[in-house]
């Protein structure tokens, strides 16, 4: 789950986008997306298409460093 966090993470920097920006875009608090990236909450299925929506990726794209390192 670390390598998937760090993979959004990565992304969302690279793209130059503020948590605020992506929190906003997924309709949740930027707080609530902080813990997202933290690892404090739980990142379900919905939430890594809405987020993979946001930094313009598809979830397959997302998921493969996290396979790879599997």
């Amino acid at each position: 789950m670390k390598i998937l966090i760090d993979t959004i993470r990565n992304r969302r920097i690279k793209m130059n986008y503020k948590q605020e920006y992506v929190a906003a875009r997924m309709g949740v608090s930027q707080n609530a997306y902080s813990k997202l990236e933290c690892g404090y909450s739980h990142l379900t299925v919905e939430r890594l298409v809405a987020v993979c929506k946001v930094l313009e990726t598809d979830v397959c794209e997302m998921l493969r460093p996290a396979l790879e390192s599997a």
